[in-house]
């Protein structure tokens, strides 16, 4: 039985959907119906954090105590002094010198003009366990609280650790609740073989190079989301299942019944109402219960939000009104930076309360709402301004950023979807027109300008659908909107 099991007073049913396409994966994750995450990978962006790379020093900045790391991008990766490995307290410049070959791993991918960021301190995760080859410590999550289990689970890998690990370290995921020493052994066995892997490709490959490569998306889930908790891992891609299965098979067989095969044909997305969701995305405005609302403006230095109050209906004091709105706020902004993977610097501007007492209540509302997070959150005091700052781990960007673009006619004023989203709902809207239906030229009317961007795919878009296409010009059609012919 795993920790949730046990602790948990609210049962909560979890389902993970996962839709693969041509061009992307999308993954859903539900709480009691409700869409609370969105995993996304297109493959004309390929996810490389936690990716392992052979790079060369390219600069030292002592300056800014950074280094810059080619490895095999347009853009040299950055690299900071805490995460280089070396002896603690030295200089940058004393460590690393331009043209050295090291290791470094992936850690955050570039976002608008900032560039990757990558860490001499790698580490491989697995379904128990974190191996963690530059550090000697054995951690145990902190999210696993029976003190019991932390002395049992203390005692196995302590007992692992001094059998395999060499001086290398390990920390235990909160998944190893309940795990059994053989399941943790099989685990750390596979940890070194890989990393025995990796470092005979270190040693006879040039630099830059690729060294390993994480899972892709619906394996990663498998590995890091799926357990005793998911009610259902669906996925609607046949060979995404099978890899899925024999995944599972292979690190936890007995959740090999939750991962099942979507097979009807209304899609996956549709099937279960996510694709208004996904819309909803793009406003940038959110109704609160009692009639506030907040308003979330991202940029890339910082993502701002504010609450506005709803009506005062005189049934409550003011500062009653206000601090009951500030907590549905907390709840709902919560939710909302999850949702929206939203990263980095977020300030957040309640409405003034008087009362120090009802600035705590907001407050300890957020605290707990962010408790469900699987991102690393910092959240500072709120000020007397109702304001309070945190920060929200970064390793990809937005989900908006990621959807939308500037919008041409307005230049930044509002987002657009951008053309290559346009492309791939288009194209997922044609695939699932044609399929079973014999076959027959296919007409797109789009506007001008995403009409050239089709047209320079259109070979590609041909042979996915098996079909013939033909692209018209339509002036009157805005950039978001489209007509498909089926001839």
């Amino acid at each position: 039985m795993r920790a949730a099991e046990r602790h948990s007073k609210r049962p909560v049913k979890r389902e993970i959907l996962a839709n693969t396409s041509f061009e992307e994966t999308r993954i859903a994750i539900l709480e009691n119906g409700r869409l609370t995450e969105l995993l996304w990978e297109r493959k004309s962006e390929e996810n490389i954090v936690g990716n392992i790379y052979k790079g060369a020093v390219e600069n030292v900045l002592p300056g800014i105590s950074s280094a810059f790391v080619n490895i095999g991008f347009g853009k040299n990766a950055y690299l900071y002094i805490s995460d280089v490995i070396g002896e603690r307290g030295a200089s940058i410049d004393s460590i690393l010198k331009k043209g050295q070959h090291i290791m470094v791993q992936v850690a955050k991918e570039a976002i608008g003009t900032k560039g990757m960021k990558v860490t001499m301190d790698v580490s491989l995760p697995g379904r128990y366990l974190v191996f963690t080859p530059f550090q000697n410590y054995v951690g145990i999550s902190k999210h696993i609280e029976d003190q019991q289990e932390r002395k049992r689970l203390s005692a196995i890998v302590d007992k692992l650790a001094a059998k395999h690990l060499q001086g290398k370290g390990v920390v235990v995921r909160t998944e190893a609740e309940g795990a059994s020493e053989e399941e943790l052994e099989r685990e750390v066995k596979y940890m070194i073989a890989n990393w025995g892997n990796i470092q005979k490709k270190l040693d006879t490959l040039p630099p830059p190079a690729l060294i390993h490569k994480d899972l892709d998306l619906t394996l990663q889930v498998a590995r890091d989301i799926l357990s005793d908790q998911v009610y259902v891992y669906m996925l609607d891609s046949r060979e995404a299942h099978k890899n899925v299965v024999e995944f599972i098979e292979g690190i936890a067989p007995e959740l090999k019944e939750k991962v099942r095969h979507y097979e009807a044909k209304t899609p996956i997305f549709k099937a279960f109402n996510l694709e208004q969701e996904l819309e909803n995305l793009r406003q940038t405005k959110v109704a609160l219960p009692n009639g506030g609302s907040i308003v979330i403006q991202e940029a890339e230095s910082l993502c701002a939000i504010d609450v506005n109050t709803g009506r005062f209906t005189g049934s409550k004091s003011q500062e009653e009104t206000v601090t009951q709105t500030n907590i549905e706020a907390a709840v709902e902004i919560a939710y909302q930076l999850r949702l929206r993977n939203i990263g980095g610097i977020v300030v957040i501007d309640f409405i003034d309360m008087r009362k120090a007492s009802n600035r705590n209540k907001v407050m300890e509302a957020f605290a707990h709402a962010v408790k469900t997070d699987r991102a690393k959150i910092r959240i500072l005091p709120i000020t007397r301004l109702g304001l309070i700052e945190m920060t929200r781990e970064r390793k990809r960007e937005s989900t908006v950023s990621l959807i939308t673009e500037e919008c041409p006619q307005c230049k930044g004023a509002g987002r657009v979807l951008s053309a290559e989203t346009m492309r791939i709902r288009i194209q997922r809207e044609i695939y699932d027109m044609t399929a079973g239906r014999p076959g027959g030229q296919i007409r797109i009317l789009l506007h001008p300008a995403l009409a050239e961007v089709f047209r320079s795919q259109q070979a590609f878009i041909e042979k996915n659908v098996q079909r013939s296409v033909k692209i018209q010009n339509d002036p009157q059609l805005p950039w978001e909107d489209y007509r498909i012919v089926l001839e």
